[in-house]
């Protein structure tokens, strides 16, 4: 076992590093964790996945046609900031590597499960990645005061489960989970203590 999960604020998906806050975030931790592993100890393919309610379009804005980072988001396109459109994929060599999944809003745990399995497992297993990182939005979940997903902690677990077996398949266990979104104290702090339960299982 080789996880990590960093409780960090502000939240980081949002920032273009411009220097002004952009939804609550001004560091694109995600990004900056990504860049960081492949130049200070070589791992040269970084899964990210974000499951936050809301797009990280600055993690995809930092890899949009990096072939080195496989990009997959489930979020309502919908909502703030108003990108995540489906059909942008990546370009040049990196087309292909950006995956953005719509979910209407009150998406379920199946709809949201549904599309790991059928889109994110299969980008997965061809990218063979060296490191995976997690944007742990808990935004995702039901009752948050800025999301209308309906997400039990359920589904934390097994993304969380997910995440980890991909991990162990491809990367020795590598992966380090960042907390990104969450606005419901008691339903984020519910959501947050399943998923490190998880990752502590191993």
């Amino acid at each position: 076992m080789l996880n990590a999960f960093c409780a960090i604020r502000p939240p980081g998906h949002h920032a273009n590093n411009t220097g002004a806050e952009e939804g609550f975030c001004y560091y694109s931790n995600a990004a900056v964790a990504a860049k960081y592993a492949q130049q200070a100890y070589a791992f040269e393919r970084v899964l990210v996945i974000d499951w936050d309610y809301h797009h990280g379009n600055a993690t995809q804005n930092a890899f949009y046609d990096d072939p080195s980072v496989l990009f997959f988001s489930a979020h309502d396109w919908g909502a703030y900031p108003g990108t995540g459109d489906p059909s942008l994929t990546g370009e040049g060599e990196g087309s292909g590597l950006n995956i953005n999944v719509h979910l209407d809003c009150g998406a379920t745990d199946a709809d949201m499960l549904g599309r790991w399995d059928d889109t994110l497992s299969p980008a997965v297993a061809a990218f063979d990645p060296d490191f995976v990182i997690v944007s742990a939005g808990f935004d995702s979940r039901q009752d948050d005061l800025l999301g209308c997903f309906a997400l039990t902690d359920d589904a934390f677990r097994r993304m969380t489960r997910t995440a980890m077996d991909y991990a162990d398949a491809c990367c020795e266990g590598r992966l380090v989970s960042l907390l990104e979104g969450g606005y419901n104290l008691d339903g984020t702090a519910l959501a947050t203590a399943a998923h490190i339960e998880t990752l502590l299982e191993g």
